[in-house]
């Protein structure tokens, strides 16, 4: 059982490719214009449940895509330019840096901007976990790849994300986060598959709404919205 520990309001670092390039993989079941535009949509999604859960105290979204920057930005997030432009690891790590350098006493967690379904509820429950632990890491819901990756003030966040990363945060002395009930932090969304999963979970309001007018998604109903959304 995880012991009792001091609430932690974390920091949330989270990265975005420019749309253009943005989730690859749904090109051909979704086609090109309606690809650029889940991915802004899972990001928003994102965003939003995150900064709705009440163990998070803001969000910095790392990317250069000047239009992605103006919606996030609506939301509430604060944005990161991409400096590094030299993958997904260095951007985290240069977007923890630039928070740490304005609060070297930040509590961090690097998360994924496509997760279209998640619950604050859920994502609260996850960071609780992590607040016990120096740095921690919730697998995807494929088991092999991290949707979160945590550190305490004082630790270095160590992002080693992409395929296989799972054993590589593992392999980085991070404790495994092992949750049952926080499905909706797990599921990313690369594929048309994914896609599938997220909406059976029930997805978040833009993304809902570009699936539903541009790729509906069959096999699975929608569950209800999070009202805290």
């Amino acid at each position: 059982m995880q012991p009792h520990v001091t609430p932690v309001a974390w920091t949330l670092v989270v990265p975005l490719k420019p749309l253009t390039r943005a989730k690859s993989r749904l090109a051909a079941t979704a086609g090109e214009p309606v690809r650029a535009r889940l991915a802004l949509a899972f990001a928003q999604d994102t965003v939003a449940a995150a900064l709705a859960c009440t163990s998070v105290r803001d969000v910095a979204v790392v990317t250069d895509d000047q239009h992605a920057a103006r919606e996030l930005t609506v939301l509430g997030a604060r944005i990161v330019p991409d400096s590094p432009a030299a993958g997904l690891n260095p951007a985290l790590a240069h977007g923890a840096a630039e928070v740490l350098a304005g609060r070297p006493d930040a509590a961090l967690a690097a998360l994924n901007a496509d997760l279209p379904a998640l619950r604050p509820e859920e994502l609260g429950r996850v960071l609780d976990f992590a607040s016990g632990v120096p740095r921690a890491f919730l697998a995807d819901a494929a088991g092999t790849g991290t949707t979160l990756l945590s550190a305490l003030p004082g630790h270095a966040l160590g992002p080693h994300f992409g395929p296989l990363s799972r054993a590589r945060h593992r392999a980085s002395g991070a404790e495994e986060i092992v949750l049952t009930g926080v499905d909706t932090v797990r599921q990313d969304v690369d594929t048309e598959a994914d896609l599938v999963a997220a909406h059976a979970l029930g997805l978040g309001p833009f993304s809902a709404r570009v699936n539903d007018q541009d790729t509906p998604c069959e096999g699975a109903e929608a569950a209800p919205l999070n009202s805290g959304l």
